[in-house]
């Protein structure tokens, strides 16, 4: 893009300021710091307030970085912009291999830096390493190089909510001084080497393997054993809970269960509740022991293998109260079945025009219509329009920590109603829609109805009590008492 040859090129920085009364960055502006300690570093400037200790001349702020990254005033010796300078005009030119960032005076404070390298010439970053930064457009940032933002690419992360600038916008880099958070994953670094150097050629504790190391024998063992009680008993059940594996750990072979991966490591959970194969195999049979009671198959397939069946039924609970329900309202949602999967029946819910799917992993017949209910439920409101609505005034009471953001009653057209309820803090928040079931209006009296409503969205849960509604008139006529 520019003639100058970023490798030969070095910039001088000539303007620092004190961080001081008499010198404070403007509010938001990105630096180029020198610290106490002789490092440098960047970020942007963000006061704690307007006022500072007058007596000893303390600024009260930070700089940030990045996400949980900052650097406090008091670790910062001098700062030097890095807004206000673009250098676009000097790498025009392709003998220019020195730039003068700020005035050269007689008493200025210089730093030199160099060795850039460029993204374009897959010049990458060390994970997690601060940088300078030159622009494509000549001005000068600084930003932690991430390599997993975006994903496959990587970026440059200058502040909060990982805000970066995208390895497309930088003409050249070059590390600016080694911090903890890029020491920190050094060390990281230097442990997944030494672990995989570790686990080329695992040990094996004899007494703990003595099955050998494929994990299959042991399920084996331990299904043998579940057998006894539970003749319908099977791999496939036994792995439904978190599988136990045989990996290299440290250097040698544990069982451990992959919880994850982090920067292309797993995290190995260890089992050490025994040392031999024997305890393991024990310790399998109670791991996998509720799975195979909620395995069988007289009480999870009650009503035998034909899915319609369970569909049936779990539209006639529904249809008792949401009396307007009709199956072509569930066309979007029914996509229930009931197949047979590594030799095992499951119930199982298909998406992605049925082409995928997941197991529903329900042990009795009773709570897989439940699961259908709930979805059968939500369908017949979202068809049954809303005609009027009423909010009563809130409650203010505090609802472990939240507090009620909306409580809206609605009419439908059906003449049946449904109330919705949202609350939150300031970080984050819930909603949820409740029908009022028609046996709720047979009551002849609004305090009658009020009780039998409560027990639907109980005012303990939802902020609003007995005592906020039975005195609200218009609500009371809304509802039609």
């Amino acid at each position: 893009m520019y003639k100058c040859n970023y490798k030969n090129l070095t910039l001088s920085f000539n303007e620092f300021h004190n961080l001081d009364k008499d010198h404070i960055p403007q509010y938001g502006e990105f630096c180029l710091l020198e610290l106490k300690d002789g490092s440098y570093t960047g970020g942007k400037w963000y006061p704690n307030s307007e006022d500072s200790d007058n007596e000893n001349n303390n600024i009260s702020g930070q700089f940030i970085r990045g996400l949980a990254d900052t650097i406090q005033a008091e670790e910062v010796s001098r700062w030097h912009s890095l807004d206000k300078y673009s250098i676009s005009e000097c790498l025009e030119y392709e003998e220019v291999e020195f730039v003068n960032i700020g005035p050269k005076e007689e008493d200025s404070i210089s730093y030199e830096i160099n060795d850039f390298k460029s993204i374009e010439k897959s010049e990458f970053p060390k994970s997690e390493q601060y940088c300078l930064l030159i622009m494509k457009d000549g001005g000068l940032a600084a930003g932690r190089w991430d390599e997993y933002i975006p994903e496959e690419d990587g970026s440059f992360v200058y502040g909060t909510a990982l805000a970066s600038y995208s390895m497309e916008a930088v003409w050249a880099w070059t590390p600016l001084s080694p911090d903890d958070t890029f020491l920190s994953e050094e060390e990281l670094v230097n442990e997944k080497k030494q672990e995989e150097e570790l686990n080329k050629n695992p040990t094996t504790d004899p007494e703990k393997f003595k099955y050998g190391t494929d994990i299959d024998i042991y399920y084996e063992k331990a299904l043998k054993k579940h057998l006894k009680k539970y003749p319908w008993a099977s791999m496939t059940q036994m792995k439904k809970p978190t599988p136990w594996s045989i990996v290299p750990l440290h250097g040698q072979y544990v069982f451990g269960q992959i919880e994850g991966s982090y920067k292309d490591s797993m995290i190995i959970k260890e089992w050490k509740d025994g040392n031999t194969a024997d305890e393991f195999v024990d310790f399998l049979c109670d791991y996998t022991r509720e799975a195979m009671k909620n395995a069988n198959p007289d009480k999870k397939f009650k009503y035998g293998l034909d899915i319609d069946i369970y569909l049936d039924k779990a539209f006639n609970n529904v249809k008792r109260d949401y009396r307007w329900l009709e199956k072509k309202m569930l066309n979007k949602i029914c996509k229930y079945d009931i197949r047979q999967i590594d030799g095992d029946y499951e119930f199982v819910k298909k998406y992605k025009m049925n082409k995928e799917y997941f197991i529903c992993d329900y042990g009795l017949a009773e709570d897989f219509i439940k699961c259908i209910e709930s979805d059968y439920k939500n369908a017949a409101l979202e068809a049954n329009p809303v005609i009027d609505q009423y909010s009563p005034t809130l409650s203010k009471e505090e609802i472990h920590g939240w507090h009620l953001e909306r409580y809206e009653f609605s009419k439908l057209k059906t003449g049946d109603y449904k109330v919705y309820v949202q609350a939150g803090d300031r970080v984050t928040g819930g909603s949820r829609v409740f029908f009022i079931t028609p046996d709720c209006f047979e009551a002849k009296t609004y305090s009658d109805f009020l009780d039998r409503y409560l027990k639907i969205v109980p005012g303990e849960h939802f902020g609003m009590h007995k005592k906020d509604l039975v005195k609200d008139v218009k609500l009371k006529k809304f509802l039609g008492y």
